[in-house]
């Protein structure tokens, strides 16, 4: 949920607007206990490798050396829950290829997440699938995630409900905050 996705750029998520408010209220209620990723593109293409050296070629229009910084901020509705949520920076799709998110998720001893976010078909899979191989606990709140494909956030929604039905709890906001308790 950051500017880059939500602003006119090559990686517009034009469905965010929709989807913010069921983000935010997910946020705010537990603020402290809020972790918000940010993808963090290539410096420049000359510092990537293999497969993301491609990616970048294609959207080197994107990189940190050609935005505009504020591009990588979370959006404003999110960055005023900063802090006391924080932000955990990633260079990849998974928030667990970046050694601070696992650590900061076992040092608060945490056994499941409630994941919302851009895009349903990109980092919010990645996460997901992350947070299934290590054995989380996973509640995708439906309505607090978009993508920029219609199609692609139907099929990833199916594949969640079907396929990992036994790991993956998929349910609206309404029903996340009604449930919601902690210890």
């Amino acid at each position: 949920m950051q500017n880059l996705f939500a602003e006119a750029t090559p990686w517009h998520t034009p469905w965010m607007p929709r989807v913010l408010p069921a983000v935010e209220a997910i946020a705010r209620r537990h603020a402290s206990r809020t972790v918000f990723t940010r993808f963090v593109p290539a410096k420049n293409i000359e510092t990537t490798r293999g497969a993301w050296r491609r990616y970048y070629q294609r959207w080197h229009e994107l990189t940190l050396e050609r935005i505009n910084p504020e591009l990588v901020e979370l959006v404003p509705a999110l960055a005023r829950l900063v802090p006391p949520a924080v932000t955990i920076d990633k260079r990849v799709y998974s928030p667990f290829m970046e050694r601070g998110f696992l650590d900061l998720l076992r040092e608060r001893r945490v056994d499941a997440l409630v994941i919302t976010g851009a895009e349903t078909d990109v980092c919010v899979l990645a996460t997901v699938i992350g947070a299934v191989d290590l054995g989380f606990r996973v509640v995708l709140a439906t309505d607090a995630i978009c993508s920029s494909s219609d199609a692609m956030h139907d099929a990833l929604l199916t594949l969640y409900r079907n396929r990992f039905s036994e790991q993956v709890e998929t349910c609206d906001t309404e029903t996340i905050l009604h449930e919601w308790e902690l210890p």
